[in-house]
């Protein structure tokens, strides 16, 4: 059983069965590293949240894997 200080892990998959998402929740937020793919299983994007909140360098991949953005966050409100 997961106490609810622990990250709990989360995948949704495209009704293809391709990945669509992953990363986990704490206490019903996003927390902690996320990855979002297209429906080709390639990567789109990659980011981190802290509690709900995006924080660090969040990355926009072309489907060849070349980085095309980099957006980053600060960790204060």
């Amino acid at each position: 059983m997961v106490r609810p200080s622990e990250p709990v892990p989360h995948v949704e998959l495209y009704t293809s069965g391709v990945v669509k998402m992953k990363g986990s929740h704490l206490e019903g937020e996003m927390h902690g590293p996320w990855e979002w793919y297209r429906t080709d299983g390639t990567l789109m994007r990659t980011g981190k949240f802290d509690r709900g909140r995006q924080v660090g360098v969040w990355r926009t991949f072309e489907r060849s894997g070349r980085i095309v953005k980099e957006t980053a966050f600060d960790k204060r409100p």
